[in-house]
């Protein structure tokens, strides 16, 4: 919690004065270690969020709590994770907010799922489905590493998500599956009219299929695929420019609304 001094348990992020980040959890009796010395854990549990600190080798460090930004980009990867760029836009165009059902699929690392609990806040209900078990076990540590427990809100599955769409009636359908065409069908059957479809895929070819799925079903309007490029800038007085690295393509989003479709039109008669 903002502002709470930390606990054992914690997740804290220490950063170095080359802006450089750690993340770990506290632990009694433990040290951080790193090139410039350690810190034991000790000296951080019970002080307030952003305390100045000093390492053993006179390095000066910031204990912060890590954003959910942080914590994904740091977290051990179990499966490739969806970057925070890519969530934003995902949570954003899909239109994700507080009280809503979301199906949200593949678990993988637990990344998507944990950005779409907190945009349904806890009068919503997130349905996350995971294919293999040691993914959605994975997940699971992560998720309650972060939030200290699976939240009352958030149901892991491990299974198909097709096979969840008509139990689950979801206001939103959030994808990151490499088949997310089969979803399609069951999207246009059992989500509310005005729902919000959202897949993340890789290549172009999916893209292409996942499109022609939506296009058949005549379910679908607003339909856009877009990428999201990052780039940070360089600000030091008055030399301004851009970062010699930026996060360019990492996948593509599709979004399409749900509607009623529209009743075959009658011919006249001769």
């Amino acid at each position: 919690m903002s502002g709470a001094p930390f606990a054992a348990g914690d997740v804290c992020l220490l950063v170095d004065g080359r802006g450089r980040h750690y993340t770990f959890h506290l632990t009694p009796g433990r040290e951080f270690q790193f090139h410039r010395g350690v810190v034991p854990h000790d000296d951080i549990i019970g002080r307030p969020d952003g305390s100045l600190l000093r390492s053993s080798g006179d390095a000066r460090l910031v204990a912060l709590r890590p954003r959910l930004a942080d914590y994904i980009l740091g977290m051990p990867r179990g499966a490739q994770v969806v970057y925070p760029k890519d969530i934003g836009a995902m949570l954003m165009w899909g239109d994700v907010g507080p009280g809503m059902t979301v199906l949200e699929a593949g678990t993988g690392s637990g990344a998507l799922a944990m950005a779409v609990l907190r945009a349904v806040g806890p009068t919503g209900r997130v349905v996350s489905v995971e294919r293999r078990a040691d993914h959605a076990a994975h997940a699971r540590k992560r998720i309650e590493a972060f939030f200290g427990s699976v939240p009352a809100n958030l149901e892991l599955r491990v299974g198909e998500v097709e096979e969840a769409i008509a139990g689950t009636a979801p206001d939103r359908l959030v994808l990151d599956v490499p088949e997310p065409w089969w979803s399609v069908p069951g999207a246009a059957r059992e989500m509310p009219a005005g729902g919000v479809f959202v897949c993340y895929l890789p290549t172009v070819p999916q893209v292409q299929q996942v499109r022609d799925a939506i296009r058949q079903e005549k379910a679908f309007i607003d339909v856009t695929t877009f990428e999201v490029m990052h780039r940070e800038w360089s600000v030091e007085g008055r030399s301004v420019r851009p970062a010699h690295q930026m996060v360019g393509h990492t996948g593509f989003i599709t979004v399409a609304r749900r509607v009623e479709p529209l009743p075959p039109r009658e011919t006249a008669a001769p």
